[in-house]
């Protein structure tokens, strides 16, 4: 071998061993952190409560509901929108006698509650009346119960305000959810007006324990509430069901649907 081989092949072996050591430095660095946290130890950098129970935590800072207050957005329009404004009586379009009750405005504005006194107002007369021309809503739908003419009258008393809540505010318990406390009378609320009596909408009749059970345990009854894919929204002509009211009703499905 020559020397200027010799010297080259030096060369070469230098390089070799300079560039192998460069490689050993480097590969620390090419360990990354994961950049999805693992789903058992979740982490929120925004400074809001993280929940590993499987219970939904709300984080809303709106204003709580106060059980002793008669909301009108949560309470009293849903009754009108399942019950009385609908096409042929008192929606928008049909507004029978001029009397519209699809909105605060139109219900103030057709001149049917007499404030701070219920049982002067036109409203609860006609929703109390049995029969005849005066009952509303007109037979075959389903009149409204005496829990709902009492809540309805609560609200009038109370100066029929047009107060709001935010039913998402604080926590959401969604374990042991009953049916006879807190299922039946939301859905009494905002769903039994249409889905009842002899031609119920949809053919659905929403009246009794089996007939919920039934919605609910096909899973027509969640996927309506909560908007799904392939389903239609429920409530009808509503806003959509707080998060809150959703995941308690998933949570009651999820518990077997027990009439408790």
């Amino acid at each position: 071998m020559t020397e200027v081989s010799k010297k080259q092949g030096a060369k070469y072996i230098l390089a070799s061993i300079l560039f192998a050591g460069f490689v050993v430095l480097l590969i620390p660095s090419c360990v990354h952190e994961p950049l999805i946290t693992p789903i058992d130890n979740p982490v929120d950098t925004t400074g809001n409560p993280v929940d590993t129970t499987g219970n939904p935590v709300d984080i809303s800072t709106g204003t709580p509901c106060d059980p002793n207050v008669v909301y009108f957005t949560k309470d009293i329009l849903p009754l009108f929108i399942s019950t009385c404004a609908k096409s042929g009586c008192h929606d928008a379009n049909s507004h029978r006698e001029g009397i519209v009750m699809d909105n605060f405005q139109n219900v103030i504005g057709s001149r049917i509650i007499k404030t701070n006194d219920a049982n002067n107002s036109k409203l609860i007369k006609t929703i109390k009346a049995t029969g005849g021309e005066e009952r509303m809503p007109p037979s075959p739908a389903q009149r409204f119960t005496t829990d709902q003419i009492a809540l309805i009258s609560k609200w009038i008393n109370q100066g029929a305000k047009d107060l709001t809540c935010d039913e998402n505010a604080g926590q959401c318990v969604t374990t042991n959810v009953s049916y006879a406390g807190f299922v039946a009378p939301l859905l009494s609320t905002y769903c039994v007006g249409c889905h009842s009596g002899g031609a119920p909408s949809g053919g659905v009749s929403l009246s009794t324990y089996a007939q919920v059970k039934a919605m609910a345990t096909s899973g027509r009854l969640y996927g309506s509430i909560a908007w799904s894919t392939g389903f239609k929204t429920m409530p009808k002509g509503s806003a959509k069901l707080s998060q809150c009211s959703i995941n308690k009703i998933k949570g009651w499905i999820d518990e077997g649907a027990n009439n408790n």
